[in-house]
């Protein structure tokens, strides 16, 4: 295969693409969805402010060229990777762990494998079960179109998972993804997951850098198709050290009577820009997002969220805290959509922001778009500043003005953590923001 057409991005260009696929040994159809998705990607502009989706998020301090595409050749030594906080103190029934794109571990339980569950890394389950990823890959929510890092990502991605639980399996211990950047990586990764119906599972996913202050650059996507009465549990930490470039697309749908528990933490990242959209797709569907993102220095971090009912009878509930420090920012714009026919429809979507710092800012824009006459939705969105007098209140006891900080931001995030049922996840999320707390006179 080839691309004829030029890029004027160096290192990202019609020749590295075709060496790049050229070196992944796929099947012809995902080849061709690759050569589409390059297509696209050299036709789209990059997004300015001027357009609505990008106007309070700036990328013009991004630059593409100072990154190259994924690199296979060189070998991974899983002994010196973390393996993750979400996983600390969790009985597994299978890891996978890449680092810029590259997996260095994959396993699955011989439990999970009597039951029929696939698990692994996606290039693993690609030779090993291809018609079963050109089944579902890129046929739930995910749009290559949908703007030019999408069309990157698909032209070009690698690492992630591929989850595969069919029908009327329960799996009880919880799957977990980790992926790793290293100095000036890229991740591309793609994790897949698929639940037949009647199906049960948890997933832990997260992402970090080895390196804090080494820059890297995510474009990355996730795709969750939740079948008819099946129920899954899904974590989504990212972790990114404060000079990585985050992008990310995050896309689910959900059949009947089928439940989808949602809860993303976002603590790192010099800026992210995601849109998590969920399809409530037939009769009952229920889907529960929790979202906690606190943020410091100058990060940005701006989450598009999209709760959309397509069918009668669904329920939606998302509520996102956000806190942020320093001269941070943070944009929320979210939306609940609702199909006409959709009726009895219950959506509800809620952002409260507390800001630590004078210069600290958080945009919120929750918004309703519906076309069916006989439903309940609602959406709210507050903002505050630390209380005074509860500071004054917590010294007066003896605690310092930091311990006095940190109850106050950990009690402003507890109806999040409340919702979340994993013990783990409770604590992982809790412990990472009470170490970013920091003093304010």
């Amino acid at each position: 295969m080839s691309v004829a057409a030029a890029t004027s991005v160096e290192n990202w260009n019609a020749e590295a693409f075709n060496d790049y696929v050229n070196q992944l040994n796929e099947p012809q159809w995902l080849v061709d969805l690759r050569q589409d998705a390059f297509e696209s990607f050299e036709q789209k502009d990059w997004p300015t402010r001027k357009e609505e989706e990008w106007m309070r998020t700036d990328i013009r301090g991004f630059n593409l060229k100072k990154f190259n595409p994924p690199c296979f050749t060189t070998e991974v030594d899983p002994a010196t990777l973390p393996s993750g906080l979400l996983a600390e103190g969790v009985d597994i029934g299978g890891q996978v762990i890449s680092l810029n794109g590259k997996t260095a571990v994959s396993t699955i339980s011989e439990e999970l494998k009597a039951k029929g569950v696939i698990f692994g890394d996606f290039r693993t389950v690609l030779a090993e079960h291809g018609d079963l990823v050109k089944k579902y890959l890129f046929q739930g929510e995910f749009d290559p179109n949908f703007d030019k890092f999408s069309a990157l990502h698909a032209a070009y991605f690698s690492g992630g998972a591929f989850l595969f639980v069919p029908r009327n399996v329960q799996v009880e211990q919880p799957l977990h993804v980790l992926n790793l950047i290293g100095d000036n990586g890229v991740d591309l990764a793609h994790t897949l997951i698929v639940l037949e119906e009647g199906a049960q599972a948890t997933v832990l996913t997260e992402s970090a850098s080895l390196d804090d202050d080494q820059p890297g650059f995510h474009c990355g996507a996730i795709e969750v198709i939740v079948g008819d009465r099946a129920n899954l549990r899904f974590v989504n930490l990212q972790n990114w050290g404060e000079k990585v470039w985050h992008f990310a697309q995050q896309k689910g749908c959900v059949g009947q009577d089928g439940n989808l528990f949602w809860t993303l933490g976002a603590l790192g990242s010099r800026l992210s820009k995601v849109n998590q959209h969920v399809a409530l797709d037939k009769p009952g569907a229920h889907c529960e997002v929790n979202g906690v993102l606190f943020t410091e220095g100058k990060q940005h971090l701006s989450y598009h969220t999209q709760q959309y009912h397509r069918a009668p009878s669904c329920t939606s509930n998302f509520l996102y805290k956000a806190a942020l420090q320093d001269h941070s920012r943070t944009v929320w714009r979210g939306m609940i959509k609702v199909a006409p026919g959709a009726q009895k429809t219950d959506g509800y979507q809620r952002i409260d922001n507390l800001l630590l710092t004078e210069h600290s800012r958080a945009d919120s824009i929750p918004g309703l778009e519906i076309e069916a006459d006989d439903v309940r939705c609602t959406h709210g969105a507050t903002t505050g500043k630390v209380d005074e007098e509860q500071i004054f209140y917590a010294m007066a006891r003896g605690y310092t003005r930091k311990e006095a900080m940190r109850m106050i931001v950990t009690g402003f995030f507890q109806q999040v953590f409340d919702r979340i049922t994993l013990e783990s996840v409770r604590e992982a999320l809790g412990h990472a923001i009470a170490t970013r707390v920091r003093e304010y006179e």
